[in-house]
Formats: structure tokens, sequence, C-alpha cells
């Protein structure tokens, strides 16, 4: 079992949040946690690096002077690419980088990522959080109660909140996503994973107590 303190927006512990790491992964498989990290960056590539080839690069294709009688060496178009101007020879062309790996996998990958935060001691539960309006200073306050002002962070919420999601847009490395939104990506990239009570219950698939 895993137990871990709940605390509150002060950084009090008000509680004990205990379960079975069975109900949010087998295990941590490292070879598949890499695999879709390698996809998610694969898929965040542009791949739009392109230069000219000798068909594309503008102008006359007439030869540039006569082929015998001028003492220089034969010449045919200006586009060559033994020229300055010309077209590259094998150069870079627009390329999709992106490919998908099964579902299922990455799913399984997300669940993994998420137990590795609590096996790792990096994960934090946080007993309920929640704005009026959009204010910044509140969860600054929150992450420092905690300790986590000097570090990446995800914040994981239950459900989608515009209110709190603005409110942590201009904090550095701090990132909100809702539960239902997570992926290995992002809860692997971020050096802190701090989730609500309620989004923990949600990410086990339990209802809330």
């Amino acid at each position: 079992m895993i137990s871990l303190p709940i605390r509150d927006k002060s950084g009090q512990e008000v509680g004990t949040y205990e379960f079975d790491p069975a109900d949010l992964a087998p295990g941590v498989n490292r070879q598949l946690l890499h695999d879709v990290v390698v996809m998610y960056e694969a898929n965040r590539r542009v791949g739009t690096s392109a230069t000219k080839s000798r068909g594309q690069v503008a102008g006359s294709t007439k030869k540039m002077y006569r082929q015998k009688g001028t003492g220089r060496a034969r010449a045919g178009a200006k586009q060559t690419p033994v020229r300055r101007g010309g077209g590259v020879t094998f150069g870079k062309v627009t390329r999709d980088f992106s490919y998908r790996l099964p579902k299922k996998a990455v799913r399984l990958a997300t669940r993994m990522a998420l137990l590795s935060k609590f096996l790792d001691g990096q994960a934090v539960v946080l007993d309920e959080l929640s704005v009026d309006a959009p204010k910044t200073k509140v969860v600054a306050g929150v992450l420092r109660s905690l300790g986590l002002d000097r570090q990446s962070c995800l914040l994981a919420i239950d459900e989608y909140n515009v209110d709190l999601w603005k409110s942590g847009r201009n904090i550095a490395d701090l990132r909100v996503s809702p539960a239902a939104d997570l992926n290995a990506y992002d809860v692997l990239r971020q050096r802190q994973f701090l989730v609500t009570k309620a989004a923990l219950d949600k990410l086990r698939g339990v209802s809330a107590e």
C-alpha cells in the first residue's frame, strides 16, 4: 500500500491517503515509458526544414554558353549544385516525424508514469484547490507553502477549471491539467506532481468520498 499525507493550502497535514499501487498500474515498465516519451517528442517536431533541389531553383534552363570553342569547361543550366545559388544535392525536404503507438500502450504508460511519481516520492496530495477568480497569487502561495515553488510542477485537478488554469499559467515551470488530459510525457517532464484528492480518486477510478 502507498500512504501519503493529505495537505491543505497552507501545507499542514490534514489526513492520510492510502491506496493500492495496482489501482494505477501493475508496475513500471521503463522501456514502455521511454518508447512513449520518444513518440511524444517525435510528434512535437515541426519538420519544416527544407532546401531547394536544382529543379526547384528559379531561373532559366538555357545553356550558359556554347559547348565548344570557349576554352572553358562545359556548362549547362545555372541551377547546377556546383554553382553558387544553385540547388542542393540530396538536401533536406519537409518531413512528418509523427507516429502513433497503440492506444492501450499509451494509456498504460500514462498510469505507469503516475505510479512512478508516487514510488519516487515526487507526488503531493492536496486536500482541495479552488479560486473565485483568476488569481496567480493564490496558486503561487500554495506552491510556496508546499515547498514546490522552486521546482517544475504538474498540477492535476479533477476537471477543467478556467479560473484555476488562468491562475497558474503565469507561473514559471507550472502546468495545470485536468486528470482526464494527463499523459506520460507531461507527467515525467515535470519534476513534482501535485494532485488534488478528487483528481486522484478519479485517476484510480473510484468515487470521491
